[in-house]
């Protein structure tokens, strides 16, 4: 099985990342601010804007530690790519299915059930949980419409006709979501999905979430030899890791969702953890970035039982787990793709 190494993020907005003596070392002009045998990781995200060396992004991509640029606020830039690893054939089938419409569907619809039927078990773990603090009534009708959804979405043969279904089960899931939110109401107050930009705090912290979790799905799907830019829900777009976007469908909810709000109810995450541009736009401060990917580390290495494989695996490992997964069933070893399913 393979091990959770560690991610190494940088916030700093000034830093530079070099490589010396099979170390990551982080600089801040002529200061050392850090130091990080490259062995220990698998993952490097960098907020700063002036980069890394091309030696560290040589041994990044020989190694393959996932190497990954965002803006200071968070925006994705470029991952470092190195050797594609794989087989060709493998590759070539993840080819041929996405280039068919009726193929892609037989995959996207088992990762859209999947997305919805954890969306519900997140509003009825609500229910379940704080039965004195909830609507129950509003969130149960929400959990049967996401039922039915996902009911039609498990058999749906047409790939439009799936985006349809998961658009308006989105809808729904996030008309209620803010009964979630059980305390700081004043500071985080959820309306509705914006994003590009995101327009309040609980948009900016699932944006942020969202961001992570498709570099994590990213890196899963090279680790195991597929493109992760070619998808079968979202279609091929220049730049657009598309099958990492499919991917990390069946995971929003129950790993960016849940940690973003449960880091508001404990108060972990604050209004001053936020700052407003003029057009609008809501982004995390850096104290407000290292807080919740504080979060998210811990979180990955909460273990759980894999409900496919019925071993226990840390929940850092299960993009991964899932893109092996679609592997065999790429290969033929299953006769369909098991998406995650959670309760």
């Amino acid at each position: 099985m393979r091990h959770l190494l560690n991610t190494l993020f940088v916030f700093t907005e000034d830093s530079y990342l070099a490589l010396e003596a099979e170390n990551v070392v982080v600089l801040n002009g002529d200061r050392e601010l850090g130091r990080f045998p490259l062995l220990t990781l698998e993952n490097i995200l960098s907020f700063s804007y002036r980069g890394a060396s091309p030696a560290l992004m040589g041994a990044c991509a020989q190694r393959n530690v996932a190497l990954c640029f965002f803006s200071p606020q968070g925006r994705f830039l470029a991952r470092v790519c190195g050797q594609t690893r794989g087989n060709v054939l493998l590759r070539k089938e993840q080819y041929r299915r996405s280039d068919s419409p009726e193929q892609s569907c037989l995959i996207a619809r088992n990762m859209i059930a999947g997305k919805l039927s954890n969306s519900r078990w997140v509003l009825e773990r609500a229910t379940r949980d704080h039965p004195l603090q909830v609507d129950v009534s509003k969130l149960k009708r929400a959990s049967g419409l996401l039922l039915n959804a996902a009911r039609a979405a498990a058999s749906c043969e047409d790939l439009g006709v799936l985006r349809g279904l998961e658009g308006e089960a989105a809808t729904r899931y996030f008309d209620v979501l803010d009964q979630l939110i059980l305390q700081n109401k004043a500071d985080f107050s959820f309306q509705g999905r914006s994003r590009r930009p995101p327009l309040d705090p609980v948009n900016a912290l699932l944006s942020y979430g969202y961001t992570l979790l498709a570099h994590d799905c990213a890196a899963a799907l090279e680790a195991v030899g597929l493109d992760p830019y070619v998808g079968f829900l979202h279609r091929d777009r220049p730049g657009r890791t598309s099958l990492a976007l499919d991917l990390m469908e069946e995971l929003r909810a129950i790993f960016v969702d849940r940690l973003a709000i449960t880091l508001i109810n404990v108060r972990t995450i604050q209004a001053k953890h936020f700052q407003t541009k003029e057009n609008g736009a809501v982004w995390l401060t850096e104290d407000g970035r290292k807080a919740f990917t504080s979060a998210w580390q811990n979180k990955k290495r909460e273990t759980l039982v894999h409900p496919y494989l019925n071993e226990k695996v840390p929940w850092g490992l299960i993009p991964y787990i899932q893109a092996l997964l679609l592997v065999r069933f790429l290969r033929g070893d299953l006769d369909a793709y098991p998406p995650f399913l959670w309760k």
